[in-house]
């Protein structure tokens, strides 16, 4: 068993609670005491442009570490190092080592394979650890902002937008090397048999051999390209603003599924709420219905319609039920975390938010207006519609000539004179000049594709507008609707409630019959379900319009 296992054995309570690992790959001792995890790697600053989006301020800090119960969020995982045998040397090397013969050389080999091994062993080991370490601590109660920035920093989303955006500044790198001077180093050696080389000697002079080498070091700056050269710099900010802009729509689609994620999670755990109190106000109804059928004041029917009543509500229950621990499975997987195959299936997660209708007023024209500014998908198929146009200038560029200039250094072996050694060297520099008049209409081509290309992104820009203002209406006319049902569902509860009340006064009073006191009750458990529901598409209206506004991202 390896150290890291019996570590995380004895870190296991006797209450069945385990404590939460620290990810492997960032430990710095075998220690009991773990610090909070670090947030999954982020753009690098140096390769990939910084990020202008601000995170949502959590209300409250994670803490280091929290002892959670055997289900809890985090795969609990150890790589043990095992020592690696080298080998029962040869007989021939038992001898040269009780001879005194290389022996510092093979003592050095043994100690750098000793120290390389832990190495190459870790090496082998970070796919494993960056699974494992995937997992951090949630804080509990978890806020919408707390779960907002979990997201941003492990959501699966997030992390492949990160690495899209670095691929995107290697392509700007890449895009940027025609106008960066190159330096090149070449050399090369040939032999011939003497029979297949023509000499020619005299007095003086011996030229003609059959062994020639020569090297050179050579820069070469491009001096003009038909106009790639501005072009490439123009596409490498292209590139670079255009990935910003991807990653932001990444991070944007993120937040409004997490947002949704979470409000569905808090409706499904009021629903608990509403049946359980629909179960409870049902089953008091069966025990006075007993209890007045023993009296002998109401028939056995009226003792067999409450317990039909009851039976029924409790599927509702059960549903509601299963619903919460499905939500909170769909929020854990927005979140990015790896829910261990060991666990129950009812996930231990308390949220600290409540379904509240905030205030909120924007008019559609100015909906529109916003979304047309702010949407990051309509300034990025902007961007690509002028990469398309410096498409089509690198096409035109074979109809120009290029230019370039060269200097460097160089030697050879004297060609008059058969001693290699005799050498020749010096400094050397040029220009080159290159015009293809013809390239069998390749070029021609080219600049029918670029220009197709062009033109498509222009149409698909215009038609993406079009589209974001039809998301825009679409989602500003399910806010009315939600806002207009959650302002008729006001006063509805406290009515069904004193509705009830009535219903068991004229009851017991003996005005009114069981049927009016179970549709009371029927009518005030749909009149809170109807409320709580009310309230969770307020919720999520708001938040899919503000996403379709292009405003709901963190700064915006």
């Amino acid at each position: 068993m390896s150290a890291d296992a019996g570590a995380e054995q004895m870190e296991t309570q006797s209450n069945g609670q385990i404590r939460r690992p620290k990810p492997e790959g960032r430990k710095k001792s075998e220690g009991r005491n773990s610090k909070a995890p670090a947030p999954p790697p982020s753009p690098k600053q140096s390769d990939a442009p910084r990020c202008a989006l601000r995170l949502y301020t959590p209300r409250r800090s994670t803490p280091p570490h929290c002892p959670v119960t055997t289900s809890a969020f985090g795969l609990r995982t150890s790589f043990g190092l095992r020592p690696s045998g080298l080998g029962i040397p040869s007989p021939s090397a038992r001898a040269l080592v009780k001879s005194g013969k290389r022996l510092p050389l093979l003592a050095f080999a043994f100690i750098a394979l000793t120290l390389a091994w832990p190495w190459f062993s870790a090496r082998g080991a970070q796919p494993a650890l960056a699974s494992s370490a995937t997992n951090a601590a949630i804080p509990q109660p978890l806020s919408l902002a707390d779960a907002v920035n979990l997201a941003l920093r492990q959501n699966a989303n997030i992390l492949r937008a990160q690495k899209d955006l670095e691929a995107a500044q290697g392509v700007v790198i890449q895009t940027r090397a025609i106008a960066i001077p190159k330096v090149g180093l070449a050399g090369n050696y040939s032999a011939a048999q003497p029979s297949d080389v023509d000499t020619i000697t005299t007095p003086g002079l011996d030229f003609g051999n059959d062994q020639n080498w020569a090297t050179q070091v050579k820069l070469v700056q491009s001096l003009y390209e038909g106009g790639r050269i501005l072009s490439a710099l123009r596409v490498a900010r292209l590139t670079k603003e255009r990935s910003m802009l991807d990653y932001q729509t990444a991070v944007a689609d993120t937040v409004v599924q997490v947002e949704v994620a979470y409000y569905d999670v808090l409706l499904a755990l009021q629903q608990i709420t509403v049946q359980e109190a629909s179960v409870e106000l049902l089953t008091g109804e069966l025990a006075d219905t007993t209890r007045r059928y023993n009296a002998g004041t109401v028939p056995r029917f009226n003792v067999l319609r409450a317990e039909v009543e009851l039976a029924n509500a409790r599927p509702k229950l059960i549903r509601a039920r299963n619903s919460y621990r499905i939500a909170k499975n769909s929020l854990v997987n927005q979140l990015g975390f790896n829910v261990p195959k060991e666990a129950l299936e009812d996930i231990p997660l308390t949220l600290a938010g409540k379904l509240v209708a905030e205030p909120y007023k924007i008019e559609l024209p100015q909906a529109i207006v916003l979304a047309l500014e702010r949407r990051t998908e309509l300034e990025a198929l902007r961007k690509t519609q002028a990469l398309r146009k410096e498409d089509i200038i690198n096409a035109k560029a074979p109809y120009k000539p290029s230019l370039q200039a060269y200097g460097g250094y160089d030697a050879h072996n004297s060609l008059l004179s058969h001693d290699l050694t005799d050498t020749k060297y010096g400094w050397i520099a040029g220009v080159l000049l290159t015009w293809n008049f013809f390239d069998g209409n390749r070029t021609k081509g080219k600049v029918m594709e670029a220009t197709a290309l062009y033109e498509r992104a222009g149409v698909e820009l215009d038609d993406t507008g079009r589209r974001i203002e039809l998301e825009v209406r679409t989602a500003y006319s399910n806010f009315i609707e939600a806002d207009e049902v959650l302002k008729s569902q006001e006063k509805v509860v406290e009515e069904a409630e004193e509705a009830l009340r009535l219903a068991r006064a004229r009851s017991e009073a003996g005005t009114s019959t069981q049927l009016d006191v179970l549709s009371a009750q029927t009518a005030l458990t749909e009149a809170r379900s109807t409320q709580i529901q009310a309230l969770r598409d307020y919720s999520v209206a708001r938040a899919r319009l503000e996403r379709a506004i292009g405003i709901n991202t963190p700064g915006s």
